[in-house]
């Protein structure tokens, strides 16, 4: 008998008919003699509409209470499918984050998970139940609801996978697995059989939806080699863990995220501390930060300089809040919509040429490179967003097809 955990997305679980056949996969497998932990996202778009109420109610609501609300999404989940299993005849029991045992921090929607005691998770496997559990949410250790983030059933799944050591989890969504590039975008992309943790961490921080940042962090660490699958072909998807194939493979994979700002503080004095204060006002906020470029000193009896970064569109508003001006020094900000660029793979480490191929790629359709950041494995640029689309399927076929 094997325990296994399986994570169902919003697309997955989208209405009354696809959540019956998730419940007929599941039953399927509780046949077989599995153990099942099954974690749900919200019905798609639910969680989209629950925000969009919200703001209807307050254009900035409160995060608590926002919390409170969104966490509605994945309960209504859960308990439909515990339905749909009974129909099928299949024991089943929803629990909500907080009753599974996850206990997080105190951040409202971007809360961190701190530890997991799984009481009744274990009490319900035993007794040959499938439990079925509200991904994304959890609760302080004095009770309070929270959210994981967007993204968070990820999460809860290789946490729960972590902490029960599961055999298997499996990640369902409405692909086939992880690909040389969104299928969606380059016809010509190809599906990867595996991928290293450190080459999908590189990819989800890039701005690919695939998993959650977080998660892949999270499975890393505690060594979960999880499988990213379709819900709908039941094919074999991509397997996620640690690679054998570093040096046979140069570029595994290239992305591009539209949703990002490029932040540029202008006339920020250049003293010691400045940048750290600048930051430090954004980490405050739970604002991530991912491209930094600071130009040269401007010199005069003032020497001042100016610092650009990149964040998420989303955070756009509230960083421009955090950043005051009159506490940081700085005499403008500008805040201009870019997409970001990024060719990831572990055998770049120890292969030349990969950025001498990008930027000849990129100037043959005449893009401007505005900033450009590396690692051992990742070359991110940012450029306009307007020819962003041709230069991702230019650089794939460069570098990948």
């Amino acid at each position: 008998m094997s325990l296994v955990v399986q994570k169902f997305g919003g697309t997955s679980v989208g209405d009354a008919e696809r959540l019956k056949r998730v419940a007929g996969r599941v039953a399927e497998s509780h046949a077989l003699g599995h153990q099942l932990v099954v974690v749900v996202s919200a019905m798609g778009g639910v969680t989209d509409s629950l925000v969009q109420l919200a703001k209807q109610m307050s254009p900035a609501p409160p995060s608590r209470e926002l919390d409170m609300l969104l966490a509605t999404g994945e309960q209504t989940t859960c308990a439909l499918l515990a339905m749909a299993l009974a129909e099928l005849g299949v024991r089943a029991t929803s629990l909500t984050g907080p009753q599974a045992g996850i206990v997080t921090d105190g951040v409202h929607t971007k809360a961190r998970i701190v530890n997991i005691t799984p009481t009744d998770i274990v009490r319900l496997l035993d007794a040959g139940e499938v439990v079925i559990v509200a991904g994304f949410q959890g609760q302080t250790a004095d009770g309070t609801l929270t959210t994981l983030g967007r993204g968070g059933s990820d999460l809860t799944a290789v946490a729960l996978s972590a902490v029960l050591k599961a055999d298997v989890c499996q990640i369902f969504t409405d692909v086939d697995g992880i690909f040389t590039a969104d299928p969606r975008r380059v016809p010509d992309a190809k599906q990867l059989a595996e991928i290293a943790y450190d080459e999908l961490l590189e990819l989800a921080g890039s701005g690919a939806k695939v998993m959650q940042l977080r998660s892949v962090e999270l499975a890393k660490r505690f060594g979960v080699v999880f499988e990213v699958r379709s819900s709908i072909t039941g094919l074999p998807g991509t397997t996620v863990g640690e690679t054998t194939q570093m040096e046979e493979v140069l570029v595994r994979a290239v992305t591009l995220d539209v949703n990002q700002v490029k932040v540029t503080l202008v006339g920020l004095p250049d003293t010691p501390g400045t940048a750290a204060r600048v930051f430090r006002a954004l980490a405050d906020r739970a604002i991530s930060v991912d491209v930094i470029v600071q130009n040269d000193s401007h010199h005069g009896p003032t020497p001042t300089t100016d610092l650009s970064f990149t964040v998420e569109a989303a955070d756009r508003d509230s960083a421009l809040s955090a950043l005051d001006g009159r506490g940081l020094g700085w005499t403008h900000i500008t805040a201009e919509p870019i997409a970001k660029l990024t060719v990831v793979g572990v055998g770049m480490r120890s292969h030349a040429g990969v950025a001498a191929t990008i930027f000849e790629t990129l100037a043959s359709l005449g893009v401007n490179i505005a900033m450009i950041s590396t690692s051992e494995i990742r070359i991110a640029v940012v450029i306009a967003r307007e020819k962003s689309e041709a230069a991702l399927c230019a650089v794939h076929a460069a570098l990948v097809a």
